[in-house]
């Protein structure tokens, strides 16, 4: 149906005539519920697969010229776990994750619904890390109780950081002056139409710092046996390889997705288990490595609008992120 949909629309368009009426095909892609499909084993218990990929936001994505919608990191995975809280069966869950992170608030939402469904249904949470699993990406793994990292991840990156244009001299260049007006001295912090004064750099900064000692709190409460003498080195944004978080104890082992099923299943006592995912109609689930989205996206926008005007500068939780809003 929504291919069909696709096609007329895109036939439409040729001719000249598009007209679009409230993103239905976004709508009824999100009101799909959502469909259990078994992608290995057997067995009447459980281990569920969740998805954390690509960059992690509360706001929806759009594809194919903004008319299919699909739901946000936070919105798709509420959904998954309230479904799972449901289902007695399910024993386990394991996190693939692979994604750089993504806005602060979207990645604490994604921890606290994990840590929620951990405290309601009492079931043991291993994460396993993929390419990526960096900033944002680690700090949703803190959720787990376990940590498998595959031996070509890349994680850390436990910062925040904020993005903002000033294209004040550019402006200049071309003749364009800014004339703006406000009521409260620093209205207009972090325009991209002057640079920031001493003291808005002094506010701007003691936000980042509150967010990264949040951040920090998170990963001493998942990890306490972290070596207490390399906190401040080991949370100063840095990356890390597989083996160095190993060292580090940012992880708790090294191997791949398999064999994070496998330590989930060892940690909830079953020996033979299906593994299970969750998918809405149209989306392919046929074995564990199916995934809901591509290659963790690391600078995935050239060029951020939002802080041209559009949805402003964002805190993030993010690495490398270029100029993504």
């Amino acid at each position: 149906m929504r291919r069909l949909s696709l096609l007329a629309a895109l036939a439409l368009g040729t001719t000249g005539c598009f007209v679009v009426l409230g993103n239905p095909l976004g709508v009824l892609q999100r009101e799909r519920p959502l469909e259990e499909t078994t992608v290995e084993g057997e067995g009447r218990d459980k281990v569920l697969l969740v998805d954390i990929s690509n960059v992690i936001t509360d706001l929806p994505t759009r594809h194919a010229f903004g008319l299919i919608e699909e739901e946000s990191t936070v919105g798709r995975v509420q959904s998954e776990l309230k479904k799972a809280a449901k289902d007695e069966r399910v024993k386990a869950l394991v996190l693939r994750i692979n994604s750089p992170g993504g806005g602060v608030t979207a990645s604490d939402d994604v921890y606290g619904e994990l840590v929620g469904f951990k405290r309601e249904r009492k079931v043991p949470v291993v994460a396993a890390l993929g390419d990526v699993a960096a900033s944002g990406g680690y700090y949703v793994a803190c959720a787990a109780d376990q940590v498998v990292a595959h031996p070509t991840t890349v994680t850390g990156s436990i910062g925040v950081i904020l993005v903002n244009l000033n294209v004040e001299g550019l402006l200049g260049k071309i003749g364009v002056r800014n004339e703006t007006f406000k009521a409260g001295e620093h209205k207009d912090l972090l325009s991209p139409l002057r640079g920031a004064t001493p003291e808005e750099q002094r506010i701007v900064q003691s936000i980042l710092d509150s967010l990264h000692a949040r951040f920090v709190a998170v990963v001493r409460e998942a990890r306490p046996k972290l070596d207490t003498g390399r906190l401040a080195e080991l949370t100063d944004g840095r990356i890390f390889d597989a083996s160095q978080a190993l060292a580090a104890g940012l992880v708790d082992r090294i191997g791949g997705l398999r064999d994070a099923i496998d330590v989930a299943k060892k940690a909830s006592g079953l020996e033979t288990a299906r593994v299970v995912m969750y998918r809405r109609a149209d989306e392919r689930r046929e074995n564990i490595y199916s995934r809901a989205g591509g290659p963790a996206q690391v600078n995935v926008l050239p060029v951020d609008l939002g802080a041209l005007g559009g949805g402003g500068p964002r805190f993030m939780y993010l690495w490398a992120p270029g100029l993504v809003q």
